[in-house]
Order: C-alpha cells, then sequence, then structure tokens
C-alpha cells in the first residue's frame, strides 16, 4: 500500500496571509484589541451579478467592489479583470491597499474591486459594455464618486477602462463639476497625469534606491552602493515589470539578467538590453526568441536566477513552499501583490534575505493616483502657474554664473538647468519624497520597536499606528 502523504497544502489564501502579516506586527503594540480588530477587517463588500447583451445573446458576469476602511475618505483602489478574481482576494487587496496608503501618507481609506472574465477572450467593444455596466451598479449603490469611492486601474484594465467609467459615473451625474475625479489613471487627455503609467515601477526603482542608501540596512542583505551594475531579476513584462525593468536600464546601470513573462524567461548574465527588448516586444507581441538571451518555458523560472535584487512583479504566491528553497537573491522587493507567502517569508528571512514588502514597494500607482485626484479637484495641470517663471528665474541664475566665469555652459546642459518644472517633474519629485519619507519611517519602527527587524512588520506597525491615530483623533476609540 503506498504511503499516505500527510503534509498539510501551504495556505494560499491572500487574506488569511493578509490577516497573519497584520497579527505579527499587532502583537508589538499596545492598542485596545477592539481597535486592532476595527482596522483589521473588511467594513463593507458589494457583491453583484449583472447581465450584458452581446447581439442576441446575454451573458452573466460576477463583481465585487470591498471597502476595508473609512477612517479616511474617499477611499482608493483598483478594478482588476481576472477569472481569478473572487471575494476573498478582492477583500485582501483592499486591505492591502489601506495600510499601502497609510504607509505613503496619502489619506485615502482602502478599496478594491473587480470582475470575474479574462479581458483578452473579449472585443473591445464587448468590454466597454461590461465596464459601464459594472461602473452603473457601482453607482447604484454609491460605491463610486470623487469623495466616496475611487477606483483605478489593475490587473487586466487600464486607461481605457477608467474612461469608460469616468464617462458612464458623468452621465448619471450631468454637470458635476468633479465628476472626472470619480477614476484616477485615465488618459491624460481625459483628466489623467503625466507620470501615472509608470509610476508603480517609478516607485519600486525609488524604493530601491533608498534602501540601499542605507548603508547599514543594505550591508544586511551584503549589498553596498548604487543600483549600478547589480543583477537583477523581474518576474513579469507588463506595465509594472516593463517600467522598473527600463528605468533600472537606463538611468541606473543596472544589470537586468533575466526577464520572465506568462511565455517564459529570457537569461542573459551580461544583461538584457531593455528598449531592444521592448521594441522586439512591440513588434512580435512575445519575449520569446529575443536575440542574445537564453530561453526558458516558464515564466516563475526568473524566481530562480542567482541576482542581487528579485523584483517579483507579477500576480500574488510566486515565491512559494515550492521553490522557495531555490531562491538565490539577497534582496526580494515586492513590485507585486502578496508576491510571497507567508511559509516562503519564514524561511527567507531566516537566511537573511531582505525582503521589501509589497505594501511600501508598489506604493507608486496610489501615490501618483492621488496627485491625479487632487488635479482633478484643483481643475489645474501641475506646473501651469510657475513653470515659466521657474525658467525666468533659471535662466537669470545660468546668465549671472557665465558673466562670473566668462564662460558658457555647453548647449544642451545648458538647456537641462534653464528648463522650467513641468507636470511630470513634479509629479516625479513628488513620489520620490513619498518613498524616501515612507522608507525612513518603516526603517525608524525597526530602530525603536524591540525584536522587529524585518521591514514588512514594521511597515505594518507603522501603517497600524496611523490609522489608530486617526480613529482615536476621530473620537471613535476616545
Amino acid at each position: 500500500m503506498a504511503k499516505k502523504n500527510t503534509a498539510e497544502a501551504e495556505d494560499l489564501n491572500l487574506m488569511n496571509i493578509v490577516n497573519r502579516q497584520f497579527d505579527k506586527a499587532a502583537q508589538h503594540l499596545s492598542y485596545p484589541p477592539g481597535l486592532l480588530e476595527q482596522i483589521k477587517v473588511c467594513n463593507n463588500v458589494y457583491y453583484v451579478q449583472f447581465p450584458v447583451k452581446f447581439g442576441k445573446e446575454y451573458r452573466m458576469f460576477e463583481g465585487w467592489r470591498a471597502e476595508h476602511s473609512h477612517h479616511k475618505k474617499p477611499l482608493k483602489g483598483g478594478i482588476r479583470y481576472s477569472r481569478m478574481v473572487d471575494q476573498h482576494e478582492i477583500m485582501a487587496l483592499a486591505a492591502m491597499m489601506t495600510y499601502k496608503c497609510a504607509i505613503a501618507n496619502v489619506p485615502f481609506g482602502g478599496s478594491k474591486g473587480g470582475v470575474k472574465l479574462t479581458p483578452r477572450e473579449y472585443s473591445p467593444e464587448q468590454l466597454e459594455k461590461i465596464t459601464r455596466r459594472f461602473t452603473s451598479e457601482l453607482i447604484k449603490k454609491n460605491f463610486i464618486g470623487p469623495g466616496v469611492n475611487v477606483p483605478a486601474p489593475d490587473y487586466g484594465t487600464g486607461e481605457r477602462e477608467m474612461s469608460w467609467m469616468a464617462d458612464t459615473y458623468d452621465a448619471f451625474h450631468p454637470g458635476g463639476l468633479d465628476n472626472m475625479a470619480c477614476v484616477t489613471g485615465k488618459p491624460v487627455s481625459q483628466g489623467g497625469i503625466r507620470g501615472r503609467r509608470e509610476a508603480t515601477g517609478l516607485g519600486t526603482v525609488y524604493g530601491l534606491r533608498e534602501f540601499l542608501r542605507h548603508k547599514e540596512d543594505a550591508k544586511t542583505a551584503g549589498l553596498s552602493g548604487s543600483l549600478e551594475g547589480k543583477k537583477i531579476s523581474i518576474q513579469g513584462f507588463g506595465n509594472v515589470g516593463f517600467w522598473t525593468a527600463k528605468i533600472l536600464h537606463n538611468e541606473d546601470q543596472a544589470k537586468i539578467v533575466a526577464i520572465g513573462e506568462w511565455d517564459g524567461t529570457l537569461h542573459n548574465s551580461t544583461g538584457i538590453d531593455i528598449n531592444a527588448l521592448e521594441a522586439w516586444k512591440a513588434e512580435k507581441g512575445t519575449i520569446k526568441d529575443f536575440p542574445g538571451c537564453k530561453h526558458t518555458p516558464k515564466g516563475t523560472d526568473s524566481l530562480e536566477v542567482a541576482c542581487d535584487i528579485l523584483i517579483p512583479a507579477a500576480l500574488e504566491n510566486q515565491i512559494n513552499r515550492d521553490n522557495m528553497h531555490k531562491i538565490k537573491a539577497r534582496v526580494i522587493a515586492e513590485a507585486a501583490n502578496g508576491p510571497t507567502t507567508t511559509e516562503a517569508e519564514a524561511l527567507l528571512l531566516s537566511k537573511g534575505v531582505v525582503i521589501l514588502p509589497d505594501i511600501y514597494m508598489n506604493s507608486g500607482g496610489v501615490t501618483v493616483s492621488y496627485f491625479e485626484w487632487t488635479k482633478n479637484l484643483s481643475h489645474m495641470r501641475y506646473g501651469r502657474l510657475e513653470k515659466r517663471l521657474d525658467e525666468a528665474k533659471r535662466e537669470s541664475l545660468v546668465r549671472a554664473t557665465e558673466d562670473l566665469v566668462g564662460k558658457q555652459y555647453l548647449t544642451d546642459l545648458r538647456r537641462k538647468l534653464v528648463r522650467g518644472m513641468d507636470e511630470v517633474d513634479l509629479v516625479h519629485s513628488g513620489l520620490e519624497e513619498t518613498m524616501i519619507t515612507a522608507y525612513n519611517e518603516i526603517s525608524e519602527v525597526i530602530k525603536r520597536v524591540k525584536k522587529v527587524n524585518d521591514h514588512r512588520t514594521a511597515a505594518y506597525i507603522s501603517a497600524i499606528e496611523k490609522i489608530a491615530t486617526s480613529y482615536m483623533e476621530l473620537g471613535i476609540f476616545p
């Protein structure tokens, strides 16, 4: 008789994982149990089944919108389209948004939404019908609005879907002055903001730069210096993974030694030319057969590459019991939501791997969404008032310097020195400041709280303290 396998299956439920991470941090705090429970639980969940007519056929779809915390208003969180969407996932992602906003000092409560579907199985016209109908269902129950709940793009959605949602909301609220602030992640022509597209990837890079600037923190991972020359493997070449790779390659001169996608992993120990790969994928629709690289069939192969920094930028539970012993990175920078399971994290931390958590590393998206929301409320493009004044001041300073030394700057350098700050410059500056401040607060928790030496627990403590303070100041928990 074959021996029965008694090993328990690994718990991959994201809601359970997030709750365990919360509990691990909460045990270091002395707030009343009722207050901690209020911070932890999801306040509201709206589940809807709705029909959409395609020709003579009707199809039913399932959708969710979870509101995790109302300690700040409005609530904020993406809408994802995926066959994997379910209520537990949406609730977990809404909770993570609450903590993410608190860590980034963005004044939103956390929310998340989703529709169970595979986008590539539908035409653009069908997706538009689905999106508009789902938006109308959210409107009926007051789960969307500039001062209530503000969706954004997520897995399977983008600028196009946000435009459809905004237009639908506007049709239901004619004449509303702030209607375009009902969603973020819109095209710039529809009230979006420059810098939103690359925000999550850029925020990941800013987080890595700040980690390396803290020499003692970097030393724990056996790293020093800047990102230049560091070997980096990235799982995912969608929006987040692409921008992370592109910025690291072009601005930081890092070596991207592996890129994993749904159709396999590219390997090159001397570094992949990300700009050439971008053009290749745009033409071919795949990363396969990219010249100068070895190709292996699984996208998860990128997780097991020997590197200094591993960046999972795909889906949750990618680093788990099955591959945790094969991870060779010194630092894991979580650009995706929930990529590391509880069991895998415990093992990796015991081996001295530094994990920079998702609730910090991928907060760039919600940070720039906040900038877009405030832009929509003010009805003014960032930089419009001050750009020319800033340019005039810079020009005067450059001329004074040239007169003083009797020489002129080279043309390209002079152009850079006198150029005034535009919207994208201000957005990038605000994002960098956000990531620096948040990292310093997380690092301060590690120094202040005894027996806390990992970044995830410190990040949760930082978030819980801010949310608890907000509730107590509201008078809910005197």
